[in-house]
């Protein structure tokens, strides 16, 4: 198979020159892709933007790297193809990230805020700035997007604006885009790392704010306020307080302080009554 060629065009203003540094801090995930062509046709987008990192959890084809189909539509990406992780999870896919896009098209009731791609990546930019850890932005499978339970993982929705009559795009396009409207955001002179645009410290990495939900979920059934049995969207909707609150690493310490305070005081009262 024959991938669609493109005519170069002359660089504009600055747009030739990306912080690599900065760059290499931006992943794309691709979640459960259906189709190998896809997977090569993101790996081209994002390395005709700049971008070089690409993370695939649960493809349905796991030899996609040698498939025909994605080689073909990498076209001169095929070092991105070839180097893309692959991992069975979401949250490994995630680990080192502090600042995740879930790419979905409308707001989800329990799910993260909102944001139109542009400032996404002004938001990017200015993490990029101010602190350390990855950013991420997260593309779901092609035929269902991405799932209720991965986009709460992430810190913030992102949509593209398209019409609506016809808002669906194919997941390379919606890659494509993204990494186009990343590039505009950090392009043209290097990010200063002395910027600190978080007053509190940039936010956690994913896999202490996991760690944290679980500490927090652990406290509230110790507590009585969430039963298991019935857990109806407490949590989500907890995610979704804290998603718009960005934890640093002090705050995630401070509320995972409070959930071990709880547990051990109902530990220690389960234990008085049992010993009368």
């Amino acid at each position: 198979m024959q991938a669609p060629t493109a005519c170069r065009r002359s660089p504009i203003g600055n747009l030739d020159r990306v912080d690599t540094a900065a760059a290499d801090r931006i992943r794309f995930v691709l979640v459960a892709p259906s189709h190998p062509g896809n997977i090569g046709a993101a790996a081209r987008a994002i390395r005709t933007m700049g971008f070089r990192r690409l993370a695939v959890v649960s493809p349905r084809e796991p030899g996609f790297r040698s498939h025909d189909e994605a080689l073909a539509f990498a076209t001169h990406a095929a070092e991105v193809l070839q180097a893309a992780s692959v991992h069975e999870t979401l949250a490994q896919a995630l680990t080192g990230v502090r600042l995740s896009f879930a790419m979905t098209g409308y707001a989800r009731e329990f799910g993260p805020p909102l944001l139109d791609l542009r400032a996404a990546a002004g938001r990017a930019r200015a993490h990029l700035a101010g602190g350390p850890g990855d950013v991420a932005l997260v593309f779901g499978g092609e035929r269902n997007g991405l799932a209720n339970e991965d986009i709460e993982c992430c810190s913030a929705c992102c949509a593209i604006a398209a019409d609506a009559q016809a808002a669906s795009l194919n997941l390379a396009q919606a890659v494509q885009v993204a990494a186009y409207e990343c590039r505009l955001a950090i392009a043209g002179s290097a990010i200063d790392p002395q910027l600190t645009p978080y007053e509190s410290g940039p936010p956690a990495s994913h896999d202490r704010i996991e760690g944290m939900f679980t500490h927090l979920e652990q406290a509230l059934v110790a507590l009585g306020y969430l039963d298991p049995a019935q857990p109806k969207r407490l949590m989500s909707r907890l995610r979704r307080l804290l998603a718009r609150a960005q934890p640093s690493d002090a705050e995630v310490d401070i509320l995972r302080g409070i959930a071990a305070a709880i547990i051990e005081r109902r530990v220690e009262r389960v234990g008085r009554k049992s010993g009368r």
